[in-house]
């Protein structure tokens, strides 16, 4: 009886240490194939490794009064999570792209101006204010790419920080433009009184006024005024509630209203001009001509940019599909891109300090004449 009941113990045993080869090997046959399965072949199987759990389950096939045959099954988990990537969006690329563009540009303008000592009128002031706007919106489009897919932006302050700036450096554009249509209206309607201590100290009194409304708006929605707690309010750009950007989508409508009632007034003046000079009838006739071109041309583009994102944002919000919002956003972001095209680029006095930084010279078809606020 006792050589029976150690037998019986031996067999048990063996068994025992059987299953658990068994399962071992099972293990190891996993991992030796994890290629597959995501895991790493390469580190030596460790029994204690805590990301395998081992069960224990009973034998239904003993039957017997002897101790249950015991044995141990893995299960196997990984040991880590791969970390989800997030697809990157070709409009984000896109902007990204458009905001490199739009600060080399801009840059290069700011260099200009500020290494041309001639270059201080009023004018110029505008444009330098016009630059540095664009600028920061192009830096802005970059940092928000980089909030969006390089940090992480689930966290309330960098996303309060890049809606702020884009914000502010936007408002500043489109509030900068405005400027320069009153600085060449009032280069008109005062042509004798223009260039007095007055005009340039009331053209700093608009910058500096321009720039802290522009900042308490950006700073709005870092005050509160922000849809984080209640998407249901959120607007096509989160975090700006829908309210906020109607406001702001009804100031563009005016501002644009606005410039087209003054440009509508520089043609009038220029006409008038050019009726009142019969000895340059021709040359004036050519430039007036010349001059309502080209405010056609800086009107329909302003429009052309920012008129569909500020009718869309009146509209819709963030229910709306996305494709939406990146396909009049973009557009209006390019407008940061014509600006210096428009206002510094074509100007003869910029055109020759860029020709003498380039390469020292100054080409003979190049305009010697200095341009004023009133050549459109």
């Amino acid at each position: 009886m006792v050589r029976t009941v150690r037998k019986t113990r031996t067999l048990d045993s063996a068994l025992h240490l059987t299953a658990m080869v068994l399962s071992l090997a099972a293990v190891a046959t996993a991992m030796s194939s994890g290629g597959a399965n995501g895991f790493n072949s390469s580190f030596p199987l460790d029994q204690f490794d805590s990301s395998t759990s081992w069960s224990v389950s009973e034998d239904p096939s003993n039957s017997s009064s002897e101790p249950f045959l015991r044995t141990l099954t893995p299960d196997l988990q990984p040991a880590t999570t791969a970390g989800v990537v997030q697809e990157v969006s070709p409009w984000d690329i896109a902007l990204c792209v458009t905001g490199t563009f739009i600060s080399c540009e801009n840059a290069l303008v700011i260099a200009v101006l500020f290494y041309t000592p001639t270059l201080r009128a009023p004018m110029f002031i505008l444009i330098g204010s016009l630059a540095v706007s664009d600028l920061l919106a192009g830096l802005g489009l970059i940092l928000n790419f980089i909030f969006t897919y390089l940090i992480d932006n689930s966290v309330e302050s960098v996303t309060l920080l890049s809606v702020g700036l884009l914000i502010s450096a936007f408002s500043a554009s489109v509030f900068n433009i405005l400027a320069i249509t009153v600085d060449r209206y009032l280069s008109l309607y005062n042509a004798l009184t223009y260039h007095t201590e007055r005009t340039v100290t009331f053209t700093y009194m608009m910058v500096v006024f321009i720039w802290v409304t522009c900042v308490t708006l950006g700073l709005l929605p870092a005050l509160g005024w922000n849809c984080l707690k209640d998407s249901s309010t959120c607007s096509i750009c989160r975090p700006v509630t829908k309210n906020n950007a109607v406001a702001l989508a009804v100031t563009f409508l005016l501002v644009f209203a606005l410039m087209m009632q003054l440009y509508l007034q520089i043609c009038k003046i220029a006409l008038r001009h050019a009726q009142q000079i019969a000895v340059q009838h021709q040359f004036m006739a050519i430039s007036t001509t010349k001059g309502v071109s080209t405010l056609s041309a800086i009107l329909c583009a302003f429009g052309v940019c920012w008129l569909p994102f500020a009718m869309y944002s009146i509209v819709a919000d963030s229910s709306y599909p996305m494709i939406y919002t990146y396909a009049t956003v973009l557009p209006a972001t390019c407008c940061s891109v014509i600006n210096p095209v428009i206002y510094a680029f074509r100007n003869p006095d910029i055109q020759k300090s860029l020709w003498m930084a380039c390469c020292g010279c100054v080409p003979s078809n190049l305009s010697l004449r200095p341009r004023t606020s009133s050549d459109v």
